[in-house]
């Protein structure tokens, strides 16, 4: 019989996707089909009463055992994080680049079921309703500028760049000529075009009447910015503190780097050796990329299962996608559906002119994105039946979930996996990058100084990320605005890292000789999502 708790939690998961349809289906969550999530006011209105109500009725309902006691601590943790940032009125400033709410738009589109001829309807309805969507979102622009609380201009020419995209590249045509010549074709092709004409009226509302009006500042300030990182760590640290380890952790890593050049050329520099590998390690076509990415997919499940872990039948495929004409810079995840129906994908950037597809540093991506990283976390959840609420198989804490990317990457190195040249040169510079977040995000957003006493601008956070958090080119610009625009994201990577590092220590400090990692990762990931205040103590309760 279903707990009280338990019940809430699922109750809350329909209603909330009710009300978001669009996110609902970007994780995944098996619920009838809706064309719009109204991005309005009222809707904003609405998801943040259903919040507030939900938190209430949780605080009258007493947990009748383990499971109950983890399923309401998430609830709780996430509504009243998700709350404090409606409270401050981020909703009503919705305005960021690369990664977003008009990104997810964008993709909910690509994500919905296109095999029968409703799941093609359902398609055009989506299309159709985007103009819709875009219309309730500027009127909520709006207001928040009517109450003194804009984005930053940046992000508004930022993501005008983006939706200019969207509204040129062709994205949604090529998805109605995959259809072919079915009764529904002219359907869908009014729908692709009013989406694209709704992209380009919101680029012209972005450069032409929004970002005259946005802050001239991309610094959030101290207020905005511990809410965001409570709602992207599930946890209260200490900033200034992380501020400090990021760049003791970025002068580690350098350090390593250096030693580690050396073993592509001996008195090699690590700029030096990244040449020589960006011309001697990479596949020149977009098809030969994406066989690449899904050999190596593959060959981590079968070198993984069985061993350190144990992957359900399920979760045994990693989809690759490569997401053409983005804009983001860098890949990321989309989660199976809750039945299963939908496989996990990984998505890869191949916006630009690139040509040649560098490999050597890719491959601590692909445990990142997929296994043992998110595919492998994200899937469990999906696996793990009565054991989980409804509400933890579907909510998502960075860095609870980066965290444990990046020590999936971490663990392929103690496992000795980067043996291809300069892979193991691709692990480390990664790590760089994510510690250069750390100092650039808490940097700019609290205008705390550089080692130097400088202070941080746009370039001089680009050159952080380029030099020390070795950063691909191409990547630096968006990566640097994502930082801008999403405060308390970015951080969430290494200190989640750590915070799962010492929960493993503290595990085999504890244990002894009984310590056995197999068994830690199988307690790790049938926990489900959680804070990172409550990583540790979830950890050993369960053992």
């Amino acid at each position: 019989m279903t707990s009280p708790i338990f019940a809430l939690c699922d109750e809350y998961v329909t209603r909330s996707a009710a009300l978001d349809p669009v996110g609902a289906g970007m994780i995944g969550i098996d619920v009838e089909f809706a064309p719009a999530t109204d991005y309005g006011p009222d809707g904003i209105a609405a998801r943040a009463a259903l919040i507030s109500d939900t938190l209430g009725r949780l605080a009258s309902l007493p947990p009748r055992g383990e499971a109950d006691v983890r399923a309401a601590a998430h609830l709780r943790e996430r509504l009243e994080a998700e709350l404090a940032w409606h409270e401050i009125g981020e909703p009503f400033r919705a305005v960021q680049a690369p990664f977003g709410l008009i990104t997810d738009l964008r993709d909910s589109v690509d994500l919905l079921p296109h095999g029968t001829d409703d799941e093609w309807r359902d398609v055009a309805a989506r299309l159709a309703a985007v103009p819709e969507m875009l219309d309730g979102w500027r009127a909520s622009l709006e207001a928040g500028l009517a109450q003194g609380m804009p984005a930053a201009r940046r992000q508004a020419l930022e993501l005008a760049v983006q939706t200019a995209l969207f509204a040129s590249d062709g994205t949604h045509r090529a998805l109605v000529t995959s259809y072919g010549d079915g009764p529904l074709r002219s359907e869908l092709e009014r729908g692709a075009e009013a989406a694209h004409a709704g992209y380009a009226e919101a680029t012209r509302y972005l450069r032409e009447e929004y970002a005259p009006r946005a802050a001239q500042e991309d610094a959030v300030g101290a207020e905005r910015y511990a809410v965001g990182a409570r709602l992207n760590l599930g946890a209260d640290i200490d900033l200034v503190d992380a501020y400090q380890w990021g760049w003791a952790e970025l002068g580690r890593i350098g350090a390593e780097l250096a030693a580690e050049a050396q073993r592509v050329r001996p008195g090699a520099s690590v700029e030096e050796a990244t040449a020589i590998l960006n011309e001697t390690q990479y596949v020149d076509s977009v098809d030969a990329y994406r066989g690449w990415l899904q050999e190596r997919h593959d060959q981590a499940v079968e070198q993984l299962h069985g061993t350190h872990f144990d992957i359900a039948e399920p979760l045994r495929r990693v989809d690759v996608t490569l997401a053409l004409g983005s804009t983001s810079g860098a890949a990321y995840y989309t989660s199976p559906s809750e039945d299963l129906s939908r496989p996990g994908r990984t998505w890869w950037p191949v916006g630009g002119d690139r040509g040649r597809f560098e490999t050597w540093n890719e491959l601590t991506t692909v445990f990142h994105e997929g296994v043992p990283g998110h595919h492998l976390q994200l899937g469990a959840t999906r696996v793990a039946g009565d054991s989980l609420s409804r509400f933890g198989r579907n909510s998502w804490v960075s860095g609870h979930g980066e965290g444990w990317a990046l020590y999936a990457e971490r663990l392929a190195d103690e496992l000795g996996w980067f043996t291809e040249p300069g892979t193991r040169l691709g692990m480390l510079g990664a790590s760089a990058l994510r510690a250069a977040r750390v100092v650039i995000d808490i940097g700019v957003h609290l205008d705390l100084p550089l080692p130097d006493g400088s202070k941080w601008t746009f370039d001089k956070a680009c050159e952080v990320l380029r030099d020390q958090g070795r950063c691909e080119p191409h990547r630096v610009h968006a990566e640097v605005v994502r930082y801008f625009g999403w405060p308390g994201q970015a951080p969430s990577y290494k200190l989640g890292e750590r915070a799962w590092l010492a929960a493993r220590e503290e595990a085999r400090q504890r244990l002894g000789a009984a310590f056995d990692l197999r068994r830690w990762h199988t307690a790790a990931l049938e926990l489900g999502p959680v804070g990172l205040s409550g990583l540790a103590e979830a950890l050993r309760r369960i053992g």
